[in-house]
């Protein structure tokens, strides 16, 4: 027998040796999701080295040895600050039927109360996005906190990192959390003159053991900037080059943001605190980082976190009981089309009852494979009656969900498995007509720049189509 086959059965029987070995702790790990137990089954059999290695990395979530860490920051951040109980919704005959039960679910799943008296403006511009995200930095006169799962370490990324330099020789006291998987490249020459500045920065996840840093799960995928808790922003855009259309690769980018004032700002600032207590162990409860609005609106709202923590998954029980809800329309703008089955039941049904289903998805997407499973989905969404779109004119990055004009959700979780089950994320949502009809005419100036999916036309693409998106659908739970 020769060298090479020496090495093949070599290869061989250590394939079948981890195949044997991973397949049990997948039935361990994958309890809530059993199609996402048989898609890394089939990864392992049919690609036993490769498959496993992408099960150890991806598959295997570490977060329940850091459940505890992560309730005892919810503790010691009290999201029931005595200071916002006097902004509190209380539901009344004033609400609809539908806004009281929609609002009851949000309360239970995220932990907050609706607010009133906040003011929110939808942003679609990220040029302008990034000019406001600016001038509130320059304003700050006491405290900055900033999270971002991408900041590239680019001219974009430069310029605003030498803003916060600024203000912390300037005095203000200025925090910094990033996501170590999606800001890969910030190095440790381009955070010096933020720590020499006397910045606190600290990454999110991996942690610090070698065992954590084998996962590329449980990202926080949370854009977060909290301006003297009086201002906030969040929403899709992360920093960089590219979201401000500057990449010819990406062109030009479309993105929701939200620029917030009022009570509802408190609630960010309580995410960032758990987010920034769980990832350097401190504790931000002082006074002076939740102080009384200054500046408030007619709008209602509350912030919404959601983390692969515990039993619940707040985004996609909040999304489902939403569409459910819709007696006459929906309008659903994503980046990453995958969803989970009681999400694509809820969308086909609520179309089958004769409720106007829109969705706006990318036309070419960063991950083609993402995109192929998506596509996979269209055929059933198509008979019920769904109104697809593809955007045409650059990148779609924007999350936003609207039910009937009256109920929204804006933030940064995608209609996808990694967003809803796996990330950290943070939305807003909002009760009433005035953050609902911006995002719906935001929608239809977007429909401009899309092309609809024709049932007909899709039902007779080519069959290499038909079975590439068949092929990444059976991956779809761990895309």
């Amino acid at each position: 027998m020769d060298l090479f086959s020496l090495w093949s059965v070599a290869l061989t029987v250590l394939g079948y040796v981890i195949t044997l070995f991973l397949i049990p702790m997948v039935l361990l790990t994958k309890k809530r999701q059993p199609a996402s137990t048989v898609a890394w089954i089939i990864a392992i059999i049919v690609l036993p080295i490769i498959g496993g290695a992408l099960f150890v990395f991806f598959g295997i979530n570490r977060i329940d040895r850091r459940t505890r860490r992560k309730e005892q920051a919810a503790r010691h951040i009290d999201r029931s600050l005595p200071g916002l109980a006097q902004y509190h919704v209380i539901p009344g005959e004033a609400l609809t039927p539908q806004e009281r039960r929609l609002m009851r679910i949000a309360d239970e799943l995220g932990g907050t109360r609706p607010t009133l008296g906040n003011k929110i403006e939808v942003l679609a511009d990220t040029n302008q996005t990034l000019g406001l995200i600016e001038q509130a930095i320059q304003s700050a006169e006491n405290s900055l906190h900033l999270e971002y799962y991408i900041w590239q370490p680019d001219r974009t990324g430069t310029r605003l990192r030498d803003m916060l330099v600024e203000k912390a020789r300037q005095g203000v006291t200025v925090r910094f959390l990033y996501d170590s998987i999606g800001s890969l490249f910030l190095s440790k020459r381009f955070l010096k003159p933020m720590r020499s500045a006397g910045i606190a920065v600290a990454p999110f996840l991996p942690g610090p053991t070698f065992r954590e840093r084998w996962s590329l799960n449980l990202r926080s995928h949370r854009k977060i900037v909290v301006v003297d808790g009086q201002v906030g922003f969040t929403g899709g855009m992360n920093i960089g080059d590219e979201y401000i259309g500057r990449s010819r690769h990406y062109g030009f980018w479309r993105d929701t943001h939200l620029r917030m004032r009022g009570p509802a700002v408190l609630q960010l600032q309580q995410v960032f605190a758990e987010d920034w207590y769980y990832a350097t162990g401190e504790e931000l409860t002082q006074p002076e980082l939740f102080p009384d609005p200054t500046e408030t609106g007619n709008i209602s709202a509350q912030v919404i976190a959601d983390a692969p923590a515990g039993g619940t998954r707040a985004f996609h029980s909040l999304m489902f009981a939403a569409i459910n809800e819709a007696q006459h329309q929906v309008t659903l703008a994503t980046s990453y089309f995958v969803p989970p089955l009681a999400l694509l039941t809820a969308l086909e049904t609520a179309a089958w009852r004769g409720v106007r289903v829109r969705l706006l998805l990318p036309g070419k997407s960063t991950y083609l494979w993402t995109q192929l499973a998506g596509r996979s989905y269209f055929d059933a969404l198509l008979s019920a009656g769904v109104e697809i779109y593809e955007y045409q004119l650059g990148s779609l990055h924007s999350k936003t969900l609207t039910i009937d004009g009256c109920w929204s959700l804006i933030g940064t979780p995608n209609f996808d498995y990694r967003s809803l089950l796996l990330n950290f994320e943070v939305g807003v949502v909002s009760y009433g007509i005035r953050v609902a009809r911006d995002l719906e005419e935001q929608f239809e100036n977007d429909l401009n720049d899309a092309e609809r999916i024709d049932p007909e036309v899709f039902a007779r693409r080519p069959l290499k189509h038909v079975l590439g998106e068949n092929i990444c659908r059976l991956f779809a739970p761990v895309l």
